[in-house]
């Protein structure tokens, strides 16, 4: 056994329910919290399908009215976190209800901290700045990808800057997440392709972090292995839900390993680009973890060989530099097959930002976890590589 395995090492998890119709028992644990009057967080888009509304229909019949607030965008800012705690307090709420995905939850997070904590939602950014728990918090996911539904990290933009900014903290743990399938059945392929990636790549730097421990390293294996399998599948108009099923059961997996393992550089990378350039975090993900990996393999080339095995790779009497290459042949095989581009256009893509891309991305607090410290000039080849100027 390594040392690294032998050090003190922490696993936080909130209560979990996993299985088909989990949302449904959403009525039973609004009357274990004796919660009043909920605030539901959500976006506009869900809203139009049965399952959102056996949601409310439940929520409506549970308690003595509740609030729902919607004004969450993809990338969601301060601005709406502060606004969402304003509300809650004002209307005298008890109970958060997030439903959707990262984004969502995200911001109900987020919420939830000023709701308890006062000040400003940026005054928290970092790891364990958060002092008091927040209000009870039930997270029903309707992606596979993000687990900010079982996660200690909540993700939110700076709307002054458009950096992302990561709090890390277990009061952010959510009180209870119900996993269900059935609100994947009804997600876009595009968001499907993303998310999945985003869980993908949550498992890959989970297992090669600098504090994954033997806890972790169980579950970031177990993750790959599923979404590996499963992921090129969930996108088909004939999708199954024990495909769906699986795809998140890989994503949770995951959850469970990024949140007391950490992530690495590619999440630092795409917290800047997606926060700059306002693109789906998922894709910024995708592409950015071939390069990533190509950077970090050789410090932990062991670690490396064992994704390998999880992604369905042979591996025997492999040399390390055709593992490697293999790694990355399945990679972009999968983003291909997900239909998910190698590179973004922007409009104009000049020296300034490339600099801000790569001065945020290195003060990001995943970077302080990947398995090798990035210089400057390797980050931004990484950005030269996936952005491309439209003039």
């Amino acid at each position: 056994m390594t040392e690294s395995l032998l050090e003190l090492r922490k696993f936080v998890v909130p209560e979990i329910i996993i299985g088909v119709d989990a949302r449904l028992l959403i009525g039973r644990y609004i009357s274990h919290f004796n919660a009043k009057k909920p605030m539901i967080v959500t976006d506009k888009a869900i809203q139009k399908f049965e399952w959102f509304q056996e949601i409310i229909n439940l929520v409506r019949s549970y308690s003595h009215g509740f609030y729902l607030f919607d004004e969450i965008t993809p990338n969601p800012d301060d601005i709406e976190a502060m606004l969402g705690a304003e509300l809650f307090l004002s209307f005298g709420c008890d109970l958060i209800i997030a439903i959707g995905g990262g984004s969502s939850i995200d911001c109900a997070k987020c919420i939830s901290i000023v709701a308890a904590n006062g000040g400003y939602i940026l005054d928290y950014e970092g790891v364990d700045e958060v002092k008091m728990p927040g209000p009870p918090l039930i997270c029903i996911p309707t992606t596979a990808g993000s687990s900010a539904d079982v996660s200690q990290f909540a993700i939110i933009k700076d709307s002054s800057t458009n950096i992302k900014r990561a709090i890390i903290s277990k009061k952010i743990v959510p009180d209870l997440a119900l996993i269900d399938p059935v609100p994947l059945m009804t997600m876009d392929p595009y968001l499907t392709a993303c998310t999945g990636m985003d869980a993908l790549t949550h498992a890959i730097e989970a297992y090669v972090s600098n504090t994954h421990s033997a806890l972790t390293d169980v579950h970031a294996l177990e993750s790959l292995k599923l979404i590996s399998q499963e992921i090129e599948k969930s996108i088909l108009p004939d999708r199954t839900l024990d495909t769906m099923f699986q795809v998140m059961h890989g994503s949770l997996q995951a959850g469970l390993a990024f949140s007391n393992a950490s992530l690495g550089a590619v999440h630092a990378m795409a917290h800047s680009m997606g926060g700059l350039l306002d693109r789906p975090h998922g894709e910024c993900n995708s592409i950015l973890l071939e390069h990533v990996i190509r950077i970090n393999f050789d410090s932990v080339p062991d670690r490396f060989r064992n994704i390998a095995k999880q992604l369905g790779i042979p591996v025997d009497n492999l040399t390390n530099d055709v593992l490697l290459e293999r790694i990355i042949d399945k990679i972009v095989s999968m983003r291909n097959n997900l239909h998910i581009k190698s590179t973004i256009a922007v409009e104009t893509l000049d020296g300034a930002m490339l600099d801000y891309l790569v001065e945020n991305a290195l003060n990001d607090p995943c970077m302080v976890t990947n398995p090798k410290v990035l210089t400057k000039d390797e980050v931004k080849s990484i950005y030269e590589r996936v952005l491309y100027s439209q003039k």
